[in-house]
């Protein structure tokens, strides 16, 4: 007798690129989020919860990634590291935003965000290649819904944060990460990814849902 064949997993590695996983269905319910096209018209009127929770993850993501470069390879730790050196100072851009908005960042983490910090302490304990794969898809998330924000305006009450993560060098800096996580792939294939890539995307979907629903 025959057995069914399930669904086959990707073997991510061995000349099956990152890029690839831009294919899952959960991207766009990360990245399209209504929240996003409320920020883009400047409509967001709970923009600022979403501002004070987002600095309390920058800062856990902070802790993250230092720890991420102490155990990358040599030739991983130059862009990871420069990217600890821009999540500080965007610590200092938020405490700007918040002041200029009249936001307080002296809050309590609500349930999205330290559901985050629990997944990020586990891509603490996972190998170096699946944490890195983990990085790139939070930080590229950010960039196509932001990116996705801008499509609706940008220009209102909120654009610094459009500006901020539509940048450039932010995309640069992106893309260094998506090299990385190839890197790291081609040195271990992985059939895992995807559950990393689609616990990332969980994360990011409740963490829209939460600035719109105020969820503690």
């Amino acid at each position: 007798m025959v057995e069914p064949v399930g669904p086959q997993r990707v073997l991510y590695g061995g000349g099956v690129p990152v890029a690839a996983l831009l294919k899952l269905p959960q991207w766009d319910a990360a990245t399209r989020h209504p929240f996003l096209r409320a920020v883009g018209e400047g409509t967001a009127s709970t923009f600022g919860v979403w501002l004070a929770q987002d600095a309390l993850f920058v800062a856990d993501l902070v802790a993250f990634q230092a720890r991420l470069v102490a155990r990358a390879p040599r030739s991983a730790q130059g862009v990871l590291a420069q990217g600890v050196v821009g999540l500080v100072a965007e610590l200092d851009w938020f405490d700007i935003q918040a002041a200029s908005l009249g936001v307080s960042l002296e809050v309590a983490p609500m349930r999205a965000t330290r559901d985050y910090q629990a997944l990020l302490v586990g891509l603490d304990e996972e190998r170096y290649a699946r944490a890195v794969v983990g990085l790139w898809v939070l930080e590229r998330v950010y960039l196509e819904a932001w990116r996705y924000a801008a499509s609706y305006g940008g220009t209102g009450r909120y654009a610094a944060a459009v500006a901020h993560w539509t940048d450039p060098a932010f995309a640069s800096y992106v893309a260094a990460l998506e090299e990385l996580a190839d890197a790291a792939l081609a040195q271990e294939a992985d059939d895992g990814v995807e559950d990393v890539v689609g616990a990332v995307l969980a994360h990011e979907v409740a963490f829209w849902d939460m600035a719109e629903q105020r969820d503690g």
